[in-house]
């Protein structure tokens, strides 16, 4: 049933809590939601403060080297490490100007209908910091 309410209403949702295989499950079915796993950012924290942010999408092998990658969920997952060691106003800037880049529209990766390569959409980004 947790999968069905995520589709259907996925606010009623703060944190959730699972062994490793269902996160992968439930993470992949999340990253459908908000446009695909190029934009989902992630951070495993522990209870000792020890953390890892990376991009839910893993290496895609299919792409590397092609210049054609999606970097949001990297920056994102970047923002979150910022943010865990205390550099919220950094996390913000970058944050904001990763989404400012894609509601322009003029630099899109192929995974949000773009034409535009990686390195395209990165310099859009720093243009805006």
């Amino acid at each position: 049933n947790a999968c069905m309410q995520l589709v259907k209403d996925p606010t009623q949702f703060d944190v959730l809590v699972m062994p490793n295989l269902y996160g992968d499950i439930i993470s992949d079915l999340c990253a459908g939601l908000i446009g695909g796993l190029g934009l989902t950012p992630s951070a495993n924290i522990g209870l000792n403060g020890l953390a890892l942010a990376e991009a839910v999408h893993g290496t895609a092998p299919d792409i590397a080297g092609k210049n054609l990658a999606n970097p949001t969920a990297l920056l994102m997952s970047s923002c979150m490490m910022l943010r865990h060691l205390g550099h919220n106003d950094k996390a913000d800037e970058i944050q904001n100007a990763v989404l400012t880049t894609i509601a322009e529209g003029k630099y899109r990766t192929g995974d949000l209908g773009g034409t535009a390569t990686t390195t395209d959409f990165t310099k859009a980004i720093i243009d805006k910091l």
